[in-house]
């Protein structure tokens, strides 16, 4: 059984925990396993870095020597936990002074043997698209929804190495093996504003807003994300009477897996999405070709 050491991160234990049920759930059936990284820390996000840039490296860099041990690759759910982890380790492998400074401070020697990875690239790319399309029981035939991917997950390219920062696809190509009908269109990757949300919830609620315009011109009645700050924003900030309902792409997994446990996820929503979800009826019986 292949194994992966898991960051769960602050928002998973608490706004987003419906996020982490759907992970350890999703990666349970599809017989992956998920090894919690014991003692980890916050990393920071979304503060540090505009605080205090060393210290803003130094609590990543703790979590990757807890990892490194370990030899698996740690794989994290939050775009911002991401992000800080992959500024960590791209500090430690490319500034000699830098890694040489962060080892004083944590207290450890960096081998450079793990790599972080973003959840949605682990499941895509690592555990695969064949293995996950196997699990399918209930296709979401009817589903028309967008992928959204934010800003942290993507920037900067030279740090996340993520797939397609310009156009990615994985959340298009996973959303299709789940039998849903993914939508094309221009704004995957556009800043929703989760880091204003608290301090100028005006902006936030403008590039919200615009952000579910167009998806619903595109023709999508649900936004797909992988990020919480991005999720509980694009939920919190919608104005209007026909609100979107805004998924985490592992919980839309473990309804297509037909994991009675999804039903327990809906509640947990600020948007609930049962009423979208009554429409598609995922079909038990459809076969994904």
């Amino acid at each position: 059984m292949s194994a992966y050491t898991y960051y769960p991160g602050c928002s998973l234990e608490s706004t987003a925990c419906e996020y982490d049920a759907s992970v350890r759930a999703v990666f349970n059936a599809l017989e992956v396993q998920l090894l919690e990284l014991e003692e980890w820390n916050c990393c920071g996000a979304s503060s540090a870095h505009s605080v205090n840039p060393l210290l803003a490296l130094a609590l990543p860099a703790r979590n990757l020597a807890l990892a490194q041990p370990l030899g698996h690759d740690l794989v994290m759910p939050c775009a911002a936990c991401f992000n800080r982890h992959k500024s960590a380790d791209y500090e430690l492998r490319h500034d000699p002074q830098r890694r040489k400074e962060l080892e004083e401070i944590v207290g450890f020697s960096y081998k450079g043997n793990i790599a972080v990875r973003p959840l949605l690239e682990v499941l895509v790319c690592g555990v695969g698209l064949e293995r996950i399309q196997a699990r399918v029981r209930q296709p979401l035939q009817g589903l028309k929804a967008v992928g959204y991917y934010g800003c942290l997950l993507v920037r900067p390219p030279e740090v996340t190495q993520f797939e397609n920062p310009e156009n990615p696809r994985l959340m298009n190509q996973l959303l299709d093996r789940l039998g849903a009908d993914p939508i094309e269109w221009s704004y995957a990757t556009e800043c929703c504003g989760g880091g204003l949300s608290l301090t100028k919830s005006s902006v936030a609620g403008r590039l919200v807003n615009r952000l579910v315009e167009r998806a619903r011109e595109a023709g999508a009645a649900a936004i797909v994300t992988s990020c919480p700050l991005c999720q509980i924003n694009l939920e919190m900030r919608q104005s209007g009477v026909q609100k979107m309902p805004i998924f985490y792409f592992t919980e839309l997994m473990g309804l297509a897996f037909g994991l009675a446990e999804a039903e327990t996820w809906w509640g947990k929503h600020l948007i609930d999405p049962r009423p979208l979800l009554a429409e598609i009826k995922p079909d038990r019986h459809a076969v994904i070709g």
